[in-house]
């Protein structure tokens, strides 16, 4: 049967393949389609879609080369808790959708000047200018921090970087603004996109909370959940795909593959028992066809 995986990034924000070497990765791993979904940013998808349109003109067997899914995942907030909506099949060559992501693109490089202020004046030497020309074209993210500290010696793993100076609470930390999961749901669908809850279980909500969260998303447009992911277990799952029952919604799944930037979570498979079969993907698409009737 094949797979996919509806939930992937590259080094356009915290992961460490570039989208180009997604493609390669995910034709090595046989999938069937793989949807790259950075925090934030588009900035990924003209490289991977390109590269894998070129696969496909020089390959004797082109079906091999994965379908590359334009995705994003957009960061926000709810009640003091950071909610992340997915946007698949998102049309990113709107003026309007580009208008706003450069929005959060100001508001991000506000937040790492601050930040790195901070971080000086805790004893580490690091400006944003360094950290842009260690992590070139990647969307910065507090996973870039703590990958820089480690490769200056400031600290021994990426962990202690949370754990000490740039975890929620900590010293060196700054909040993003963000906008709301509403505002998220209804980005995506100018897009021409499909908008997903992505892993709510990781909310620790209770299952009323999560539910007022889905209808109020929903009666913005939410088309559907994150309700196969790497860190699930099999209750969990079940939880969730009965939630999407409930409420009439897609099903999506995805490993959230960030590469060495998440030990032990591989492409496809998360973390060895994660598997997204196509006709997730076949749903999604009937989905799209009706909508567009």
């Amino acid at each position: 049967m094949q797979t996919i995986d509806l939930h992937v990034h590259s080094t356009r924000s915290d992961g460490t393949f570039t989208p180009a070497e997604l493609v390669d990765y995910a034709m090595e791993k046989g999938l069937a389609a793989f949807a790259l979904t950075d925090h934030d940013t588009i900035e990924g998808l003209d490289e991977a879609i390109k590269y894998a349109d070129g696969l496909r003109a020089s390959l004797s067997s082109p079906e091999k080369v994965p379908e590359v899914i334009p995705g994003i995942e957009f960061s926000t907030e709810y009640e003091g808790k950071d909610i992340h909506i997915l946007g698949l099949y998102i049309d990113y060559q709107k003026e309007a959708f580009h208008r706003h992501l450069r929005a959060f693109v100001d508001s991000r490089t506000a937040r790492n000047r601050k930040m790195c202020d901070l971080l000086q004046k805790a004893g580490i030497s690091i400006t944003y200018e360094a950290l842009l020309a260690e992590f070139p074209d990647a969307v910065v993210t507090r996973a870039h921090y703590a990958r820089y500290m480690l490769n200056h010696g400031y600290i021994s793993s990426m962990t202690e970087a949370f754990e000490r100076y740039i975890g929620d609470c900590c010293p060196c930390y700054v909040p993003r603004e963000k906008i709301t999961p509403v505002q998220a749901v209804k980005l995506v669908l100018e897009s021409g996109g499909v908008p997903i809850l992505a892993h709510p279980v990781l909310y620790h909500m209770s299952t009323g909370q999560l539910e007022i969260l889905i209808q109020k998303l929903q009666e913005s447009g939410l088309a559907g959940l994150e309700a196969i992911y790497s860190t699930y277990n099999d209750a969990e799952e079940r939880r969730m795909r009965a939630l999407a029952s409930r409420y009439g919604l897609l099903i999506s799944g995805g490993s959230d593959f960030h590469g060495s930037n998440k030990p032990g979570l591989d492409l496809a498979s998360g973390y060895g028992k994660l598997f997204v079969p196509y006709s997730v993907l076949d749903a999604i698409n009937n989905f799209i066809s009706r909508r567009n009737l």
